[in-house]
C-alpha cells in the first residue's frame, strides 16, 4: 500500500480489521470465566443477592460471546461508527457502568427517603411513649 494513498476510511478499515492475538482471546476467555464463577460463588455465599445475578451472568456471557465472535465487535464499530473495536469496547462498558451508576443512584435515593421517613416516625412514637410515660431516660440514651 502505497501511504501517500492512504484517507482516513482506509486507516479506519485497517484499524478495525487488525487481527486479535490468540494470546489475548485466551487470556480474556479466562477472566470471563473467572468474573462468572466469582458471580456464581457470591451468590452462593450470600454476598450477592439472586436479583442481580442474570445481569451479572449476561455480561459474563456477553462478554464471552465477543471473544468468540469478534466479527461481531467488528459490526458493531462500524455502526457506530468507532476507528477501532477496543474503543467500541470501552464505549459500550462507559455506557454499561453509567446504567448501572443511575441504578444504584435511585435505589439509594429511595431507601434515603425510607430511612428518613422510619427516622419520623420512630421519634413520633418515642414522644408519645414519652408523653405517657413509659419511656425512662435510660432508655432514650440507650439507643
Amino acid at each position: 500500500m502505497d501511504p501517500a494513498k492512504l484517507d482516513l476510511d482506509t486507516l479506519r478499515q485497517l484499524a478495525i480489521l487488525q487481527p486479535e492475538s490468540a494470546s489475548t482471546r485466551i487470556l480474556a476467555l479466562l477472566l470471563c470465566g473467572a468474573f462468572l464463577i466469582a458471580v456464581l460463588m457470591l451468590v452462593y455465599r450470600g454476598k450477592l443477592r439472586e436479583e442481580y445475578t442474570p445481569i451479572w451472568t449476561m455480561v459474563a456471557a456477553g462478554m464471552m460471546v465477543a471473544i468468540v465472535w469478534f466479527d461481531s465487535v467488528r459490526l458493531l464499530t462500524r455502526l457506530v461508527g468507532a476507528w477501532t473495536p477496543s474503543s467500541t469496547l470501552f464505549f459500550f462498558g462507559l455506557v454499561f457502568l453509567l446504567i448501572v451508576s443511575l441504578n444504584y443512584a435511585v435505589r439509594l435515593s429511595g431507601l434515603s427517603l425510607q430511612l428518613k421517613l422510619l427516622a419520623q416516625e420512630v421519634a413520633l412514637l418515642r414522644q408519645q411513649l414519652a408523653a405517657h410515660g413509659e419511656v425512662s431516660k435510660t432508655d432514650d440514651t440507650q439507643s
